[in-house]
């Protein structure tokens, strides 16, 4: 006989209740011990969420702590497949559901080998002052714990050649064209004393609440360890770089020419969009895109009476003057002057903000040559650091002013830290979601917000509007050029070129754009892939909903689970609309 035909239902229902406690208690367990593993393994993310626990350490990327850890995620993989799913909470249900699918990606990308192309010509172990940044630096200890740190440098820099060396027996190295940007960074380690050294900065402007005594012995000590380990140590880089692993490295550009390449490109579209979407497909909807975006970008051309074709406007923004600040300092001031004016509006589609403030920096020099025109780093989460949207101030002559309120929009409010602090802040959902996520969601909403700029009264100029379909073109230009390269065997001047063609981004930033495209195959796909699915689901609850539908709410609803999946998204946001639909319009009898 079954439970329920031989148990009155009241006792059926204490232990009902019974077995989804001991089930939720059984996951949330796992889900605690996965946690604590995750930042003792990964100490610099400890770092940059506040954790001080490891703040002198380094990741062990030893080939075999890469394989222990391998072998340790397949077990927490194990554990939770045992767990059954259908006797939790319908909350832990979901948290199963997305924690399964972040262990299986894990597994599944081990056995490409991404681990053995270490070296990054976006930065790495060339720049590690920059982790400066985004780590507490206010303590005594947190110094002492940043000296440990450099101490222990030597021992990450050989890691980094041996797992180097591994990729380039196993024929896994990384482009020509990206490791030529490495020796320059790589140089400014190379100084002939410790005092000239960029590690050493920090220690140039210690708080003035450190005694006298313990500012003088924390240089002694950086100058000590600087000049004695950790300047031989990149002599042993530079060399071992320039000698034998960039005239070593591939001349191809694509994923497609490394052993596997095709079936890991393959999985990456799938991480990254999480979709079922082929690389093939997603090209053809980037074609699509391409041809939409650029039907509405010639009604702008044809509405301010331009005298000329596409190509011939785009050469127009590029050029003239009119379109570029002089100075880094009136770009510095722009992009503030944005952020002040965007901030009060957003009252207007958000019934929730977050708490955490955010602010602006330039993004520093050692970098900002071969990287992006932005970026986002998250705040700490115990509320130590606030969020920063960094600039590029480099070049400001190739920096256009109709660029500057979609890319704050995208990367600061309503899209990145809006959706990041807020995430941060769900002090309900357990901590792989509270900070972690999936890209196409994250990506999906900065590149969605960059609409919502009309509704914060931005764009208020056709060249402002032109710059917000320049953005989103741009993000339809990555789903052709990044399939294109990694697999349908497309050169580097193929993807220059085809961005070039439909986008009026600046030289500069097209070739950086298209190295950052090389160097992280896949990540790309994301944005334009979850802005479509975003847009849609708004499209569809307007349509139902009519004159009924409330912004704020959408948002609301929108954000409030975190970053997800778009096929759960979908089911979240159908089932919301469900839910305001019967409050609509509610059955009778």
């Amino acid at each position: 006989m079954r439970l329920r035909e031989i148990l009155p239902g009241a006792v059926l229902t204490i232990v009902s209740m019974t077995a989804f406690a001991d089930a939720d208690s059984e996951f949330s367990a796992l889900l605690d011990e996965h946690w604590e593993w995750r930042l003792s393994t990964s100490p610099v993310l400890a770092s940059m969420l506040g954790d001080r626990r490891f703040n002198d350490q380094w990741q062990d990327d030893s080939l075999d702590a890469i394989e222990e850890r391998h072998k340790a995620t397949r077990e927490f993989l194990r554990r939770t497949y045992a767990i059954d799913r259908s006797a939790l909470s319908a909350e832990d249900q979901l948290n199963h559901e997305l924690f399964r699918r972040q262990l299986q990606d894990d597994v599944d990308a081990h056995q490409f080998g991404a681990f053995l192309m270490p070296f990054s010509s976006r930065g790495g172990i060339q720049t590690p002052e920059n982790l400066t940044n985004q780590l507490p630096l206010v303590s005594l200890q947190d110094y002492e714990d940043w000296l440990g740190r450099i101490e222990k440098l030597p021992v990450v820099i050989d890691q980094q050649i041996k797992l180097a060396e591994e990729g380039r027996k196993r024929g896994i190295v990384a482009p020509k064209i990206l490791m030529q940007r490495v020796p320059d960074q790589l140089a400014t380690q190379l100084v002939d004393y410790a005092g000239e050294s960029p590690l050493f900065r920090v220690f140039n402007s210690l708080p003035e609440t450190f005694s006298a005594a313990d500012r003088e012995r924390l240089r002694a000590e950086a100058s000590d360890v600087i000049a004695k380990r950790v300047l031989p140590a990149y002599k042993k880089l530079d060399r071992y770089f320039n000698q034998q692993y960039l005239p070593a490295s591939r001349d191809s550009v694509g994923l497609s020419q490394l052993p596997n390449g095709n079936a890991w490109y393959e999985h990456l579209a799938r991480s990254f969009t999480t979709t079922r979407m082929t690389p093939d497909e997603i090209h053809r909807l980037g074609l699509e895109e391409v041809k939409r975006i650029r039907d509405e970008m010639n009604g702008i051309i044809a509405a301010v009476e331009f005298d000329g074709d596409f190509q011939e406007f785009l050469a127009y923004l590029r050029t003239d003057p009119q379109f570029y600040y002089d100075s880094p300092e009136a770009l510095y001031n722009a992009y503030l002057a944005t952020c002040k004016r965007i901030d009060p509006e957003l009252v207007n589609l958000f019934g929730k903000l977050p708490r955490m403030p955010y602010g602006v920096k330039p993004i520093p020099d050692s970098i900002a040559p071969d990287t992006t025109t932005a970026y986002y780093t998250r705040p700490a989460a115990d509320g130590s650091r606030a969020g920063i949207y960094w600039v590029n101030l480099y070049r400001p002559e190739v920096r256009p002013k109709y660029e500057i309120e979609v890319l704050s929009v995208h990367e600061a409010m309503p899209g990145h830290h809006l959706q990041i602090a807020l995430q941060q802040e769900l002090s309900d959902m357990p901590n792989f979601r509270r900070f972690l996520g999936f890209t196409a969601f994250v990506e999906g909403w900065g590149l969605y917000s960059e609409r919502l700029g009309y509704d914060l009264g931005l764009y208020t100029d056709p060249y402002s509007r032109f710059g917000q379909l320049t953005y989103d073109m741009w993000r339809a230009v990555r789903l052709v050029v990044d399939t294109g390269m990694h697999y349908k065997g497309w050169t580097r001047q193929q993807a220059i070129d085809f961005f070039r063609d439909n986008a009026a981004k600046a030289e500069h930033d097209i070739v950086n754009e298209i190295d950052r495209y090389i160097g992280n195959p896949g990540q790309a796909l994301a944005y334009k892939i979850g802005q479509l699915k975003m847009l849609s689901l708004r499209e569809r609850a307007e349509n139902h909903l009519g004159p009924r539908f409330d912004i704020r709410a959408f948002h609301d609803e929108l954000l409030g689970a975190g970053a997800l999946p778009l096929d759960l998204l979908e089911l979240r946001m159908d089932a919301w609309l469900a839910e305001q639909l019967k409050a609509v319009a509610p059955e009778i009898g």
